[in-house]
């Protein structure tokens, strides 16, 4: 370990010495993959070391949750100090960034204002039955990792390391993805200083953000993710005024550019279904980060309350602002706009519709303050890809899939090794000044494009899974912290809707909107993911010798990983909890369904 082992008082060299003895390892371990518990009487025994190779990765994901039924502390190693605002506000700051403040202008385009609106809506109802399925299992289950550990728990180990291969690669893409982005948006005001230049002070940043505990690191980004939020409410006050025709320069709107040129592009049916399902799929990747609150469950103070909060209000806030800020755009951008397809790269914030519809409106310096709030909400997702890699790094650590060095966890509860591992990765971002940077991340990103979906579908599947296992033995859902609000069939429903969105992709990755013929650079730029999902699956299978199909319910732990929390305790706290709210207001009443 280095100087991490070096012994110093905390009276000694001060401030120094304590910065050295944070990085030490965190007081509680996880537990030794080696102490198995028995299913039938519960007793912790000692596997031997040829045993222990021999484990599945079920069997770690079990030892390494934590919880009275492991025989491991029930203490985590990770710090559990974020509140509702701060997983909320993480959330914000991987799920909204350029995707729609840059490439919803690309999606209107494409498809059209209408079906912008349409499709946002119909992925929305898809992401409510996410929420909600992660809002009960990361309340009953609040792990490091979250769904990392669930899809090899409740569906079964392949499956669940090929996902988990594909979505860290999406984020350990999007770090310097996210980085060349900033650099590209600082060409706005000045494109004479070389763009690594800027790159090596963003990365900076970026590093020293995540160095801060993980307290700080909450109140980092919920910063970062309230001047979004923050944008997004003032443009659409600005985006009402300008529809009404309430500027000196403009007059009146409203939705003249749904009948001219139209609310579909296209001439046909055809080609106007064809662009509703390009923006279909453009729409469910748009929505990407929102899963973020279950990452962080084991970081989370009070995870029965503070989840399951999190979840619906991200949804909530996070849907909001697409909808809203994209029935605006459809209103005040006509999707023939010649400057939607001005910049050769996505983050070319002359592309932007937000800048255009200021731009359009006459308003002086608007523009380069929302180029300003565009750079930071770049930012602030490439500070969530770090935290999101590295977490998702540690728990496939601890379940085996990853060499153990990730697993290792400072007392400051930080991930060090996965949090420099991405880092190193991120250092790709510096091919930002050469002129193969868009090449070259087209077919990174391609690598990982349909992260989000898989893993999506396998948040859903895993619910089901685990319902099937609770009812089967015959298990009330009364012990759970959290129940979703719309059970297993809004489950379901997602795993249909994520099935469609697939299908979808599949079209237009193969025969692009516009194109005459099947087109195959394109459709392996949008398909490539799935080959090597597929590829892991298949590996990991001859790698293990588990030929499996899925975790049978008779043989699925659904106890361990649980706060040490009394049933019958919590069930009487959810009694009393629902009788006082049986006195207060309707509307009190209303926002703690809802909310």
């Amino acid at each position: 370990m280095g100087f991490l082992e070096h012994r110093t008082s905390n009276n000694e060299g001060g401030a120094w010495h304590r910065l050295l003895d944070s990085f030490k390892p965190a007081q509680t371990v996880p537990a030794d993959p080696t102490a198995m518990v028995s299913r039938e009487t519960g007793v912790t025994s000692e596997k031997g070391v040829d045993d222990a190779l021999s484990i599945t990765d079920v069997e770690r994901s079990v030892a390494n949750s934590g919880g009275e039924k492991t025989g491991a502390p029930d203490e985590s190693q990770y710090r559990a100090d974020l509140s509702v605002r701060h997983l909320l506000t993480l959330a914000v700051g991987g799920a909204i960034g350029t995707g729609l403040f840059v490439n919803s202008g690309s999606a209107l385009t494409t498809g059209g204002p209408a079906s912008l609106v349409i499709d946002w809506v119909i992925i929305s109802t898809c992401l409510f039955t996410i929420v909600n399925a992660l809002g009960e299992l990361s309340s009953t289950f609040p792990v490091v990792g979250g769904f990392n550990v669930y899809n090899s728990r409740f569906v079964e180990p392949s499956f669940g390391f090929a996902v988990n291969v594909n979505y860290l690669a999406q984020w350990a893409v999007l770090l310097p993805l996210e980085l060349v982005a900033a650099s590209i948006t600082i060409r706005y005001w000045n494109s004479s200083i070389n763009s690594d230049a800027w790159v090596a002070i963003f990365y900076t940043a970026i590093f020293l953000a995540n160095l801060l505990d993980v307290k700080s690191f909450g109140e980092t980004e919920f910063v970062l993710s309230m001047v979004k939020i923050l944008a997004i409410l003032g443009f659409t006050i600005l985006g009402i005024v300008l529809a009404c025709g309430g500027t000196p320069h403009g007059g009146y709107i409203g939705g003249k550019y749904w009948h001219e040129p139209g609310a579909f592009v296209g001439n046909t049916g055809g080609q106007r279904f064809q662009g509703l399902c390009s923006v279909f799929v453009t729409a469910a990747f748009s929505y990407s980060g929102t899963e973020l609150i279950a990452v962080s469950a084991a970081e989370s103070v009070n995870p029965r309350t503070t989840l399951p909060k999190a979840c619906k209000r991200t949804f909530w806030l996070i849907t909001g602002c697409y909808i809203v800020v994209l029935t605006l755009i459809g209103c005040l951008v006509p999707y023939d706009d010649d400057r939607l397809l001005n910049g050769s790269s996505s983050v070319d914030v002359a592309a932007s519709p937000l800048v255009i519809a200021i731009e359009n409106g006459r308003i002086k310096g608007l523009p380069s303050l929302m180029n300003a709030i565009i750079l930071i909400a770049v930012l602030s997702v490439a500070n969530s890809a770090v935290y999101a890699c590295s977490r998702c790094a540690a728990s496939m650590a601890q379940i085996g899939n990853l060499p153990k060095m990730f697993a290792y966890v400072d007392k400051k509860g930080r991930p060090l090794y996965a949090i420099i591992a991405t880092l190193i990765f991120g250092l790709l971002s510096f091919i930002a000044a050469s002129d193969k940077q868009n090449e070259v991340f087209t077919w990174l990103s391609a690598l990982s494009g349909l992260s989000t979906l898989f893993c999506w579908f396998s948040i859903n599947l895993s619910h089901i899974r685990f319902r099937y296992t609770m009812k089967k033995r015959n298990r009330s859902l009364e012990e759970l912290p959290f129940v979703s609000m719309v059970g297993v069939w809004g489950s379901v429903y997602g795993c249909v809707v994520i099935f469609l969105v697939l299908i979808a992709s599949f079209w237009t990755s193969l025969f692009p909107v516009g194109s005459s013929g099947a087109d195959v650079t394109s459709f392996f730029e949008g398909y490539l993911s799935l080959p090597i999902l597929i590829v892991c699956y298949v590996g990991h299978k001859l790698a293990t010798r588990d030929w499996r199909l899925y975790v049978r319910a008779e043989d699925m732990d659904i106890d361990s990983g649980r706060r040490a929390i009394d049933i019958e305790v919590l069930k009487e706290e959810k009694r009393l909890e629902q009788e006082h709210l049986k006195s207060r207001p309707f509307y009190e009443r209303f926002w703690h369904l809802w909310c």
